[in-house]
């Protein structure tokens, strides 16, 4: 689990024209909610926010909100960006408590070269790449790593099957395929004299891409 110190200042305006104001002043909107207390409208210095993303490996980092003299750990919920800029527009904070369990999803890493790939010649194919876990904030891992080796042509592996680090739960349906090798798909017998034969018929005038 990474934790993360950042300071925050509580929004005295809300609404449109004061977010763009903060934005252009380098700040990101933001609120903070959760853990039985009233939401609070805050922002954040846009540069350190990005920083500590930057630097971070998890995808699920736990953030010590510093607002004035008082401090709580948080978790990102939710992160407005611009589809063109791709500036961060807004970011919903969700208040944790470090000795109670929370929800999130994990990325899975797949390890070593699958036996039926290496050896039988199929084809991997990596059906979940995340599952929903329930976890202490600071037994988050980082990511869910399965080891693929012994993995045979015609086998899958589910996510009940997953070794899972100590205090963490799976929170998923324990029968979700993660992946698996089939065979690999064969061209049908004559397809291959069959585009030769054919030649390509090229149009003259206007096409779909003009």
């Amino acid at each position: 689990m990474s934790e993360m110190k950042i300071e925050v200042q509580k929004r005295e305006r809300t609404g449109k024209g004061p977010n763009r104001q903060a934005r252009s002043g380098g700040l990101i909107p933001a609120v903070v909610y959760g853990g039985g207390k009233e939401s609070i409208a805050i922002q954040v210095d846009r540069k350190s926010m990005l920083d500590m993303l930057k630097k971070t490996q998890s995808e699920n980092p736990i953030f010590l909100l510093n607002l004035g003299d008082k401090e709580r750990h948080a978790m990102i919920r939710d992160m407005q960006v611009h589809p063109i800029s791709r500036q961060v527009l807004h970011i919903d904070f969700q208040r944790v408590l470090m000795d109670q369990k929370v929800r999130v999803q994990v990325p899975i890493e797949l390890t070593g070269v699958a036996y039926g790939v290496k050896t039988q010649g199929g084809v991997l194919d990596f059906v979940t790449r995340e599952l929903q876990i329930d976890a202490l904030p600071n037994d988050i891992p980082n990511h869910l790593v399965l080891d693929i080796s012994e993995l045979h042509v015609g086998q899958h592996v589910e996510a009940g099957a997953l070794q899972l680090p100590n205090g963490v739960t799976l929170h998923d349906d324990a029968e979700k395929v993660i992946c698996s090798i089939s065979h690999a798909r064969a061209e049908e017998p004559g397809a291959e004299g069959a585009a030769r034969d054919e030649p390509e018929v090229v149009k003259k005038g206007k096409t779909d891409d003009a």
